[in-house]
């Protein structure tokens, strides 16, 4: 796989960006509608269709509005939220110049504004970018691998992490993180509701289980939405890793400084401390810790793998 063009590569994340903030809602509002026709639908009144249609028109603006509220909450947020679950920290320029010199000369290069550095004080091996503008992007690396790497090695780490700021690759994960949770969210939410409501049910003689049935249809509805959707988020993530690598290449013109890095990497790049699945598949090296729960149906989600394995990413590098 060959570095496609930076050009090409910010307006097909452009795109997609615009994709999701289209595909994402639509599958909402398809969610909305599917669960008004189960409880609405009655054979023997075929005026039931169109009173779940009536419903759901009346609904369209209240989902919009629930949603848009919900994006944007999250979009300006994000770097708030994102530091926190990291439990990261400004990096200090007076006791790591040697971190702010390998990075200032690397957007000197490009012409690109230095992101803010941050770092994550765990012994593993891993770094990350996030933002969505000049102001909020960041790199954050792991204190081991700013003890571990030698300065050709970190160097390409943090082109790649640059190469998802300039690419657009972490605005568009962002976005996709965003509209995901809300899916999310809704299966934690009838979880809940049909776990603890059952434990209380037995108090009302009048109620049937029509409430846990109405709850089972949301989750059911919900899990489908959240499986598609991250499904969706699935494919953006394999291919962004192959184009920033090849990216921090062509910026540092030394395939095998992250070659090694990524070498060394391998099998230690876990951050206990992170239990965020959507935190953890933005960093450079995500393998999945199957022995871990990252929330409702979290065991799904390490079937797969948001990033190509390292072995082949290794290999694709010395061999361009």
């Amino acid at each position: 796989m060959k570095y496609v063009g930076l050009q090409q590569q910010i307006t097909s994340n452009k795109q997609k960006s615009i994709l999701l903030l289209l595909a994402f809602p639509l599958l909402v509002l398809i969610m909305v509608f599917t669960f008004l026709f189960i409880i609405n639908y009655d054979p023997d009144f075929p005026m039931s269709i169109e009173s779940a249609w009536e419903q759901f028109l009346q609904s369209i603006p209240l989902v919009l509005v629930a949603v848009g509220i919900w994006f944007v909450i999250a979009y300006f947020s994000n770097a708030a939220i994102i530091n926190a679950t990291a439990g990261s920290h400004t990096l200090s320029r007076k006791e790591n110049m040697r971190v702010y010199n390998l990075t200032e000369n690397l957007c000197m290069s490009i012409g690109m504004k230095m992101p803010m550095l941050r770092v994550v004080e765990s012994s593993a091996l891993n770094a990350f970018a996030s933002g969505i503008n000049d102001k909020t992007y960041t790199v954050t690396l792991t204190r081991g691998i700013i003890d571990t790497l030698e300065d050709d090695e970190l160097e390409g780490v943090i082109a790649h992490e640059l190469m998802h700021i300039r690419n657009h690759d972490v605005r568009l994960l962002i976005v996709s993180i965003i509209f995901v949770g809300i899916f999310s969210f809704i299966m934690q939410i009838a979880y809940r509701s049909i776990l603890f409501g059952g434990a209380t049910r037995h108090k009302n003689n009048n109620d049937k289980g029509g409430g846990a049935a109405v709850m089972l249809i949301v989750l059911a509805l919900a899990a489908l939405a959240y499986f598609l959707s991250f499904l969706f988020k699935l494919s953006l993530s394999r291919r962004r890793e192959y184009m920033a690598d090849s990216g921090a290449v062509e910026m540092t013109r030394n395939p095998e400084g992250l070659a090694r890095a990524l070498e060394k990497i391998s099998g230690r790049s876990h951050v206990e401390e992170i239990k965020s699945g959507d935190l953890q598949q933005m960093y450079i090296e995500n393998k999945p810790n199957n022995s871990e729960s990252m929330g409702f149906l979290g065991g799904l989600g390490g079937l797969f793998s948001t990033h190509p394995p390292i072995e082949k990413r290794i290999d694709f590098l010395r061999r361009l």
